[in-house]
């Protein structure tokens, strides 16, 4: 009984020492509209969706998740939806803010500020949905909304890169992939992503290139340098792999201290183990000054490739990256594969990657000239006019249960 007694004393002094440090809530990004899609099944479609599939002007709601600056996934919305807009559809953007981002935002005035003005309004929440010829789920997070929406008809689904593996073995994980089999008709930015949906997830899917804005991302006339390179280092997206971008760098300093080494990609600066030029987010102007002053473009992607690698070899610069299944199917074949190199992810076999091209001015020139070749016909009008494709697609496929 004395134990128990002095358990009891002690309690009161336990519980402030506990709570000392303890944050008010833990939040838990639980997407409730999954559980209604789950008990109750999707939306009917309205029956429409064939009889639309061949209209000139279609109506076209796309849903977003929150958003940040620099986010190039919903850089690749605004102009998409601003190419779409071009061929004569009516566009509307609908934000599902499940992160809690945005509660005070005016959110059609940010999002432009961030990626650009669209025609479409850009609302905030469902609460305004009347309906559209196809809804368009631009991440898992979307989905569970995407379908409990009526009098659409047709559904599809943005797919910019494989969702599951921006996660460990987690609910968000199982979540993504259970997304891909929904029956949503699948817009995947390369041929390997759509491979990849159609081949593990049964999903219907067609492809579209990520474009480049070629008024921006040029040759420019600036001086090119001979040891500058430039790294492409958002860490807070882990499949662009900074570390080990990162180590690499660090061993291409401690054999050639003397190059310059400048990262972008980050509002704050970068920690990095070597004297860097920290650049942060730039604008489209200035990046591309950028990319055409540097001598090697260092952009490492794990999953489907970044946009970074093609508006650098539109501006002549030679571009280091993965020999992932993405980058090879996506560059490794084409002009001789002399578009990017493409090294193991082995910071050493990086490092070789950029010392060779910083030796080597004759393989500099041809990694630029073949790389603008590559890239010149990925522009944002012919991707536009591929997602319509995909659009019309699902519009096709679409039956009412």
């Amino acid at each position: 009984m004395a134990a128990v007694g002095a358990y009891d004393r002690a309690m009161p002094s336990l519980r402030r020492l506990a709570g000392r440090d303890r944050p008010a809530t833990v939040p838990v990004e639980a997407p409730l509209a999954l559980l209604d899609v789950l008990r109750d099944g999707p939306a009917p479609l309205s029956g429409e969706g064939p009889s639309r599939a061949g209209a000139h002007r279609l109506r076209v709601a796309v849903v977003v998740p929150s958003f940040r600056r620099g986010s190039g996934g919903h850089a690749t919305i605004a102009t998409l939806v601003r190419g779409l807009e071009a061929r004569g559809h009516q566009l509307a953007l609908f934000l599902v803010d499940q992160q809690g981002r945005h509660p005070d935002d005016d959110v059609e005035h940010l999002f432009e500020s961030f990626f650009g003005p669209v025609g479409a309004p850009v609302l905030k929440g469902l609460g305004s949905w009347r309906g559209a010829d196809v809804v368009v789920a631009t991440g898992w997070q979307t989905v569970p909304e995407v379908l409990a929406l009526p009098d659409a008809g047709a559904r599809a689904y943005l797919v910019q890169d494989h969702e599951p593996e921006f996660y460990p073995a987690s609910a968000e994980r199982l979540w993504a992939e259970w997304s891909y089999r929904q029956g949503l008709h699948c817009v995947c930015a390369s041929p390997w992503l759509a491979e990849v949906v159609g081949d593990r997830y049964g999903a219907s899917a067609t492809a579209f290139d990520l474009g480049v804005d070629h008024a921006t991302y040029k040759p420019l006339p600036t001086h090119r340098r001979e040891d500058l390179v430039l790294f492409y280092a958002r860490a807070v997206t882990a499949r662009r792999a900074v570390p080990l971008g990162v180590l690499a760098l660090a061993e291409l300093h401690h054999r050639r201290p003397q190059v310059e080494i400048a990262v972008f990609g980050e509002a704050g600066d970068v920690a990095v183990p070597f004297p860097a030029r920290q650049l942060g987010v730039m604008d489209p102007e200035a990046l591309a000054h950028a990319y055409a002053s540097a001598t090697v473009g260092l952009c490492l992607s794990l999953t489907n490739p970044s946009l970074i690698p093609t508006e650098m070899m539109a501006c002549g610069l030679p571009v280091v990256d993965l020999a992932s299944d993405a980058m090879l199917a996506t560059f490794g074949a084409p002009a001789g594969g002399r578009g990017p190199v493409l090294a193991d992810p082995d910071p050493l076999a990086l490092c070789d990657a950029m010392e060779r091209l910083l030796d080597d001015l004759l393989e500099r020139a041809a990694r630029s000239r073949d790389g603008m070749r590559l890239v010149a016909q990925r522009t944002w009008a012919s991707a536009a006019e591929q997602v319509e494709h995909g659009l019309r697609a699902a519009l096709r496929a679409a039956t009412c249960p």
